[in-house]
């Protein structure tokens, strides 16, 4: 940096340049995974829709155009007799529909770029329907006897409500468990539509065969078991009318006639009293009814789901517009903010005057930190980054919250995770330059959370274990800079152990406050590293670290804002301990010891885990772990006990449905 009332140098201005083009990349990374995931839920909507529109409603009329053509299809050749008016004109109307499936299959819809699947089984359907004319074929010439001919109709009609699949669902909403259950009314009353045709031949034919009977009884039986089990997944109101539907007029001769077959006791009298127009009566009747449910249902489905979808389109252009014009507004601030560091230095340079040949240049002074200008600027952007870092943090919060995928949710942890690291750096960055973070708090916090905190701002959180019993608050005036200086200390151990190994924190009641001590199993430092470390976290420089230090000089800076002292020493296994005395005036003894299961609701902190969920790093399985006894097997008073450990776990374990 430049000292104070000296020009701003080319390399001043490229490394600010470098900095806020980290920061623009962190920033829109951050965006773009929340406009990702905010815009999945109205993606899936409008595809929903959009197939409903476009498929849905043709597959419907060629369903009930199908089971019309299957059904005289069969009392024509049950009757033996020509092709007659009737089947022309059913098989007209399934020409129509089917028109309209080739067509579906032959049009690119933007907003069914993600339904490639239904497209393949639309187009399967669409391939069954071109050999429909071969077998209309075979029937006109006698050459296709009825059971063959009914299993091609149903075969089609399976294909077809197979194009209903879990891509008409992926919003899992009110809308889609309604669109479910609206497609298993419709396959129940396919059943139906089966009945009505092998009886319907039957009578035509005036012969109800064993392997006919037999069918008939599957038919029915299954039939109002799928009824009652596809009704009872209706919105309330389906379910009433389904009721009614089923204990009135329109079902009340069907069933009559359905028990009657069912109780004949063999098949020679089956028929006796039925006629074709007594059934086509009954049958009719209730077709058309259970297809009336399927309709409004539907219908009324969509009516209450239409406010939701308006607040879910709202809440995605919010998300995506809004943070898009946050992430350009700071962008073109920052862009801004370079171009007028570069035209000053542009100046700057035009005014110097030119250099006298043989004259040697005047020795330049060491350049200090704390230049005003260039201090506030750093300051204001950093702050800056600080508020933006708070608001994607909250924002992360909420989509974890939504989140049902395990792993989604864990990758939202990971970001969560680098987004509080980054955050870590931004106030640590505000707190060397003199300054105070704005995240800081009134009243005091326990100091069980204000470790766990720390060992959240650093990479390998999971190889740290904590002492779970902290019967001590830290004022909230130190708890920023005690996170971070307990960070630091925490950071430098792990990368000084071994992968394999733990680094411990636990606290101690000491004469002048409280002590905290981080522990690692590393080598250890000699004698003469030693002494250097601790006279730098005494006595840091008043012009910058030195080379290699800059985090002892970091926890140096930290430990003197807030009162505290830093000290090492080598530990008992070998490696080192770093001591951290906080004194009175910033420590209270509380009433308890004991860490609580979870962390209170106004906790800033995730909760510990406790140390059955721990794993040996080692490979041994579980770590050990004691239950507290009453009485003198507890820790001594004023010390924790690393007898019982915990660890910080991701924001996911608070967040699970």
């Amino acid at each position: 940096m430049a000292a104070a009332g000296d020009p701003m140098t080319r390399n001043d201005v490229r490394l600010i340049r470098t900095r806020l083009a980290v920061l623009a990349a962190v920033l829109i990374t951050l965006w773009s995974y929340a406009a990702y995931v905010s815009s999945q839920d109205a993606v899936d909507l409008l595809r929903v829709r959009a197939l409903a529109d476009t498929l849905g409603q043709p597959i419907d009329r060629l369903i009930l155009s199908l089971q019309t053509e299957r059904r005289i299809t069969a009392e024509t050749i049950a009757g033996a007799g020509q092709t007659t008016p009737a089947l022309v004109g059913a098989r007209e109307g399934t020409d129509r529909a089917a028109a309209e499936i080739r067509e579906f299959t032959k049009g690119r819809d933007l907003r069914l770029l993600s339904a490639g699947t239904v497209r393949d089984r639309a187009g399967e359907l669409v391939r069954r329907l071109d050999g429909l004319g071969t077998s209309r074929s075979q029937v006109d010439t006698g050459r296709l006897d009825q059971g063959a001919a009914v299993d091609g109709y149903d075969e089609i009609v399976d294909v077809a409500f197979r194009v209903y699949g879990p891509e008409w669902g992926a919003y899992e909403s009110g809308l889609a468990a309604d669109t479910r259950a609206v497609i298993a009314l419709a396959r129940a009353r396919e059943l139906l539509a089966r009945e009505d045709t092998v009886l319907s031949a039957a009578l035509t034919g005036a012969r109800l065969g064993t392997d006919e009977r037999r069918r008939l009884t599957a038919l029915v039986s299954i039939q109002r078991y799928a009824r009652t089990e596809a009704a009872a997944g209706l919105p309330p109101d389906g379910q009433d009318e389904h009721q009614r539907l089923a204990a009135g007029p329109e079902f009340a001769a069907l069933l009559a006639l359905e028990d009657r077959l069912l109780l004949q006791p063999g098949t020679a009298n089956a028929l006796a009293g039925l006629t074709v127009q007594g059934w086509r009566v009954a049958a009719d009747a209730a077709l058309g009814a259970l297809q009336t449910l399927v309709t409004d249902t539907a219908r009324s489905s969509v009516e209450r789901a239409t406010p939701g979808a308006a607040v879910l389109i709202a809440r995605t252009g919010a998300v995506v517009g809004l943070g898009l014009i946050v992430v350009l507004v700071l962008l073109l601030s920052w862009v801004g903010t370079v171009r007028r560091l570069t035209d000053e230095l542009t100046r700057t340079d035009a005014d110097l005057p030119a250099p006298v040949p043989d004259t040697p240049a005047p020795a330049q002074e060491p350049a200090t930190p704390g230049g005003d200008a260039e201090r506030e600027l750093f300051l204001g952007l950093t702050r800056r980054n600080q508020v933006l870092l708070r608001d994607q943090l909250s924002l992360l919060d909420g989509m974890q919250r939504r989140e049902r995928s395990t792993e989604e949710t864990g990758e939202l942890f990971q970001l969560d995770h680098l987004t509080t690291r980054v955050r870590r750096n931004v106030e640590k960055l505000i707190a060397l330059a003199g300054a105070t973070p704005a995240r800081r708090w009134r009243r005091p916090v326990p100091l069980l959370d204000v470790a766990r905190g720390a060992v959240a701002e650093v990479p390998d959180y999971h190889r740290v274990l904590i002492a779970p019993h902290w019967p001590w608050s830290l004022a909230g005036s130190a708890v920023t800079d005690v996170i971070h200086l307990l960070a630091e200390l925490i950071e430098n151990a792990l990368a000084f152990s071994g992968a394999e190994t733990t680094v411990r924190i636990s606290g101690e009641q000491r004469p002048q406050g409280c002590a905290v001590l981080v522990v690692d199993d590393g080598p250890g430092l000699d004698a003469a590293a030693l002494a250097e470390a601790n006279h730098l976290l005494g006595n840091p420089p008043p012009d910058g670290p030195p080379a290699s230090l800059a985090g002892w000089y970091a926890a140096a800076v930290l430990a003197g804002r807030c009162g505290a002292h830093v000290s090492l020493s080598p530990s008992r296994r070998g490696g080192t301990a770093a001591i951290v005395l906080l004194p009175s005036r910033l420590i209270t003894v509380t009433d308890t010891g004991r860490a609580p299961a979870d962390a209170p609701p106004d906790s800033p902190y995730p909760p510990a885990r406790t140390g059955a969920d721990l794993t040996d790093p080692n490979g041994n399985g579980t770590l050990p772990t004691r239950v507290r006894q009453p009485g003198p097997n507890g820790p001594e008073h004023g010390r924790t006990s690393l007898d019982t450990v915990e660890l910080p776990v991701a924001r996911t374990a608070r967040r699970q449905r």
